[in-house]
Order: structure tokens, then C-alpha cells, then sequence
């Protein structure tokens, strides 16, 4: 990544957990939470977050322009002149969050040319750091790191297929009849990439709406560890190159 930032992936990492700190403090206390335009909940501890990693961002890259869910209002019109770009979503699973049930995490990629090139997610309550660039892809779990390798599903073996807690699709029915012999796994966050990226799953299919925030940090995860991240027609899931941020359907694997 010398090539694009001139620093190391652990500086990164380290934006992240201290933001994760920041989420922790927050979640175990009372807390109060508002809702969206969009409808989707917002609690301080997204804005906490937030403002923990732009704050590390700009004093570690000033010079690369930052994404992130919490300050997404930035035209089409300056956005498009950005090769290079950081693209946070500073707490994924606000829902998780609520609920309390610890499937949230902070995601943090880097994307160039369209493309996420190094990404890093950290589960606070999991105290589980995924990282990745073009050196491939680690966990940080219980004081070691370990390279992350998918797994493909043996033949007859039962496909675990990971999908959302607080988002069922409809089209996910469908899409399952697919598999002979499947168990579902359900999941928050972008924590669904990292199981396949670990190999504890083998398949995430998303046919439901996401954002470019939701999935950059986590489809660098995945893709370093040998998944492919594509649409549903096999073409590549790109960011920021096109006004809406909304994602199309796609598949991990």
C-alpha cells in the first residue's frame, strides 16, 4: 500500500479500535436513539465513532478525502474527482448495536479506482480485528493474527450460507432453492464477509439494499482471502462510480 498511503495498515487498524472503544463506552451504559431520514436508527455512539476515525484519518492521510455514513451529503459533482478516497461506516449494525447482541463492527476501507484495496473491520464486544490489503488477509483474535483463507464447500457437504439478522429478503427464499442441502447462519454487519473470509461459512448472498459503507471494508476482507465479491450477473461490485451509493444485489464466495 506504499503506493497509494504512506503508512502502515496498523495505523489503521488502530483508528479502528480506538473508535471501538469509544462504541464500548457508550454501549454499556443507557443511550438514546434517534431515527434517520431514511428510517434507520442513529445512536451517539455512531457519531462518537465517526468523529474518533476522521479524526485519525486526517491526521494520519490529509490529503485523501474521507467517506463516511455519518457525512455522506458530498455531491456527485466533487465525488467523482476522487480516485482515492477512505470509506468508513463508523458503526455497521446500529440494529446489533440496539439490541445488544455484539454482531457490530467499524469498517474502514480504502478504495481506489473504484475498488476496495485495503479494508479493516473491528467487532468491539468480539474484540475480533480483521485487516486486509494487498498482503493479504488477517484476523487479530486473543493476542495472535492468522492469514484468513476461504474454504469451498466439499461435495455433498451441507453449504453454510450467512445472511442478515435484521434484514430477511424476500428474493433469499428464491435464491436457496438453489442448494441441495444448506444451513442458514444469520449474522449483523459486515461480520458476514469476515465468516467467509474465515472460512467458517461458505456463501453470503445479498438481496436486500446495502450501501458502499456497509460492504468496502469487508469485501476487501473477503476478496484478500481468496472470495469472489461480485453482482448477481458476475460483473464487479464497484464504488463511488455513480451518484447513488446504493449497492446492487451480490454474492460472496
Amino acid at each position: 500500500m506504499a503506493t497509494l498511503i504512506d503508512k502502515p495498515i496498523a495505523d489503521i487498524c488502530n483508528i479502528a479500535r480506538l473508535a471501538g472503544e469509544a462504541i464500548l463506552e457508550i454501549y454499556q451504559r443507557d443511550f438514546e436513539v434517534q431515527t434517520k431520514s431514511d428510517e434507520s436508527p442513529l445512536t451517539e455512539a455512531d457519531l462518537a465513532a465517526h468523529n474518533v476515525i476522521v479524526k485519525g484519518l486526517q491526521a494520519t492521510t490529509p490529503d485523501i478525502p474521507i467517506l463516511s455514513e455519518e457525512a455522506a451529503d458530498i455531491s456527485w459533482q466533487e465525488r467523482q474527482t476522487w480516485q482515492t478516497f477512505w470509506l468508513v461506516d463508523p458503526l455497521d449494525g446500529t440494529k446489533e448495536f440496539i439490541k445488544k447482541n455484539g454482531e457490530f463492527t467499524v469498517n474502514i476501507a480504502l478504495i481506489h479506482n473504484n475498488k476496495p484495496v485495503l479494508g479493516v473491520v473491528y467487532a468491539p464486544v468480539l474484540d475480533k480485528l480483521y485487516f486486509a490489503d494487498e498482503n493479504g488477509s488477517f484476523l487479530t483474535e486473543n493476542g495472535a493474527t492468522r492469514r484468513l483463507k476461504v474454504v469451498a464447500p466439499a461435495v455433498g457437504e451441507t453449504v453454510k450460507i450467512v445472511g442478515s439478522r435484521s434484514h430477511p429478503s424476500p428474493d433469499l427464499a428464491e435464491y436457496l432453492t438453489r442448494f441441495e442441502h444448506y444451513e442458514m447462519v444469520p449474522v449483523g454487519s459486515s461480520l458476514k464477509f469476515c465468516m467467509v473470509a474465515e472460512g467458517v461459512a461458505h456463501i453470503y448472498p445479498r438481496l436486500g439494499p446495502t450501501m458502499n459503507w456497509d460492504t468496502g471494508a469487508g469485501h476487501c476482507v473477503a476478496e484478500q482471502a481468496g472470495a469472489t465479491v461480485c453482482q448477481l450477473d458476475g460483473s464487479a461490485l464497484l464504488y463511488n462510480h455513480q451518484e447513488s451509493l446504493l449497492n446492487p444485489y451480490f454474492e460472496v464466495k
